[in-house]
C-alpha cells in the first residue's frame, strides 16, 4: 500500500534536518480500534494530545481522528505539510498477519469471522498511509510504528527517568500482548514479549464481559467492583483457565475463551466453570460477579508483580515505566509500587491506545530523526500533566 510499510523500511531514510531554526513537528495517530487520538510534538515537546471522543461525543470513538488532528494543528499554528512526519501507532500489516494465521488455523470454524472482518481491513486498515494523506491533504512522510513500541515510548520518553525498565501490558498489539524493555537516555529496546493468544489484558476483558460490562470500556467498573467480593475463584482460575509462570507470563486454556473466532470473549465452558451464564448487561449484580471480579483482580495483580520482578532481574534498573491498557489498573499498579522491586515508577496517564499516538511520535523523534531527549531543568517529567486537549474559559 505504500513504499514505507514499516518504520524501519530499508527503502526509506530519515529526511534531512529542517533548514535553519525551523522546528520539527511530528504528528502521532491512533485509530480504528478504540479511543482514536492525535498528538503533536514540536522538537520533542508536547504541543497537544487529545482523543477524538472529546469532539465527537462518541464514547471511545474509533474513527479516524479528524477533529483531534485539526485541534493539534491549530494548537501548533501549522498546516499539514509543515509536518516532518505523520506516524501511526500500530503496524496493520503485522496485525493482519496474526489474524490471518489465527483464522487459517481454525479451518471452517473461522470462516464467519473472516467474512466479518475482511471488508474493513481491505477497505481501510491496510491502507493507512493513503488514508492519512487523503484525510490531511498531506504529501510528506507517513510512518507506521509497532503497537507495543508505541506504548513503551509513551511510558519512557515523557518520564523523568534517564534510564528505566519498561513494562507494557494490554490485550494485544500485532502479535505481542506484553513486553519487557529498557530505556536509556534516547535509546529504547524491547527485550522480551508475550504473544497472542496468551494475554493478561484479554483475560481481564473476558471477565469484564462475563460479569456484564463492555469490553474496552467497562474494565474499570469491574476493577471497582472487586473490593466488594471475595477471591473465592482464584484457585479455579489458576487450575482451569490460566497457567501463571514465575516471570509473570501466562498461558490461557483456550477452551474457556471465544475471542479467536467469535464475537464473544468467552466460551460455554466458562459458564460451566462459574455455575451459570454471563450476567446480562444492566441486570442486577450478584455476589458471583463481585467474587469473580475480586478473583481475576488478584490474579492480575500477582501476574504484574511477577512481571515487575522479572523486568528488574532482566534489566537491572531501579526505576520502572508502565503503559498499555492493563497499566490503567491503578489497584495493581499500587501493589507493584508497594511490593515490587523498583524504587520509583512512572505510568503514562493515557496508558491505553490513545497514548500510543503520543508514544509513536516520541519514538520517531528519537529513533528515526535521532534527536536527544529534552531535559527539564528541575528533573521533573517531560509530561507533567494530562490536560493537552481543548480548554474552556469560565464564560464557556
Amino acid at each position: 500500500a505504500s513504499s514505507v510499510v514499516g518504520r524501519r523500511a530499508k527503502s526509506a531514510e530519515p529526511p534531512a534536518a529542517p533548514a535553519g531554526d525551523k522546528p520539527r513537528y511530528i504528528l502521532g495517530l491512533s485509530a480504528f480500534y478504540h479511543n482514536s487520538a492525535a498528538a503533536l510534538l514540536k522538537d520533542g515537546r508536547i504541543v497537544a494530545a487529545v482523543e477524538e471522543e472529546r469532539f465527537s461525543r462518541v464514547k471511545n470513538d474509533p474513527r479516524f481522528p479528524v477533529s483531534a488532528v485539526n485541534f493539534c494543528l491549530e494548537e501548533g499554528n501549522i498546516q499539514p505539510n509543515d509536518l516532518a512526519a505523520v506516524v501511526y501507532y500500530d503496524n496493520p500489516a503485522l496485525t493482519f498477519e496474526r489474524i490471518f494465521h489465527t483464522l487459517l488455523s481454525l479451518g471452517a470454524t473461522g470462516e464467519d469471522a473472516w467474512m466479518r472482518i475482511l471488508p474493513f481491513w481491505v477497505g481501510q486498515k491496510l491502507h493507512i498511509p493513503e488514508l492519512v494523506r487523503e484525510a490531511l491533504d498531506y504529501k510528506g512522510l507517513v510512518l507506521q510504528e509497532t503497537h507495543h513500541r508505541s506504548h513503551a515510548a509513551s511510558a519512557f520518553y515523557p518520564s523523568p527517568f534517564e534510564r528505566a525498565a519498561i513494562l507494557t501490558i494490554d490485550g494485544v498489539g500485532e502479535w505481542a500482548t506484553a513486553t519487557v524493555g529498557v530505556g536509556r537516555d534516547a535509546d529504547l529496546t524491547l527485550l522480551q514479549e508475550m504473544r497472542f493468544p496468551h494475554s493478561l489484558g484479554l483475560l481481564y476483558s473476558a471477565f469484564t464481559q462475563f460479569t456484564g460490562f463492555k469490553v474496552n470500556s467497562g474494565e474499570y467498573k469491574m476493577m471497582g467492583l472487586a473490593p466488594y467480593g471475595e477471591p473465592k475463584y482464584v484457585d479455579r482460575i489458576l487450575d482451569k483457565m490460566v497457567s501463571l509462570k514465575d516471570d509473570g507470563s501466562i498461558e490461557l486454556n483456550m477452551e474457556y475463551f471465544g475471542f479467536l473466532h467469535e464475537a464473544s470473549m468467552t466460551s460455554d465452558r466458562m459458564a460451566e466453570l462459574f455455575d451459570g451464564p454471563p450476567r446480562e448487561i444492566e441486570s442486577r449484580i450478584t455476589r458471583r460477579e463481585m467474587d469473580m471480579a475480586r478473583s481475576v483482580q488478584v490474579v492480575t495483580e500477582e501476574a504484574m508483580l511477577r512481571m515487575a520482578r522479572h523486568a528488574k532481574k532482566l534489566t537491572g534498573e531501579s526505576k520502572l515505566c508502565l503503559a498499555g491498557g492493563v497499566a490503567l489498573n491503578c489497584v495493581a499498579n499500587g501493589r507493584v509500587l508497594r511490593e515490587g522491586p523498583f524504587e520509583e515508577m512512572w505510568i503514562q496517564p493515557a496508558a491505553g491506545d490513545s497514548g500510543g499516538a503520543l508514544g509513536a511520535a516520541y519514538d520517531v523523534h528519537h529513533n528515526w530523526f535521532k534527536q536527544p531527549r529534552v531535559k527539564t531543568p528541575d528533573g521533573r517529567a517531560a509530561m507533567r500533566a494530562s490536560w493537552w486537549g481543548p480548554g474552556y474559559t469560565n464564560g464557556e
